[in-house]
């Protein structure tokens, strides 16, 4: 099931829709403006990779570029693009990316003392 991607002629939108039967396309309308005036865009498509392929890939020492054990923000930079290479939801390291600097209480280790 193919997901198209059309313009807006009138908003300047983007829009996105699954097509069911890729042979019978139905006409098109803007969801944000309703507008029928749409063009069909050439979009990237998706090659899905194996969990193998996923794992190699953070193997691979030059994803370690910039990596600075001692700063926890680094760590959760790291740990934030590995859990998007394994589909895991990352919006806990997030959250600590989002905090300044020491702020954040899973950066305190002060507990494992």
């Amino acid at each position: 099931m193919p997901i198209y991607e059309y313009l807006c002629q009138a908003c300047k939108k983007r829009n996105a829709l699954l097509t069911l039967n890729p042979h019978r396309l139905d006409p098109v309308q803007c969801r944000y403006c309703g507008s029928a005036k749409m063009d069909r865009l050439l979009s990237r498509f998706a090659a899905p990779k194996s969990e193998e392929a996923r794992l190699e890939s953070l193997a691979d020492p030059s994803t370690l570029g910039g990596l600075d054990e001692s700063d926890p923000r680094s760590v959760a930079r790291l740990m934030k693009k590995m859990g998007q290479e394994l589909g895991e939801d990352v919006s806990d390291v997030e959250a600590m990316l989002d905090e300044p600097d020491g702020d954040s209480p899973a950066f305190d280790h002060t507990d494992d003392l």
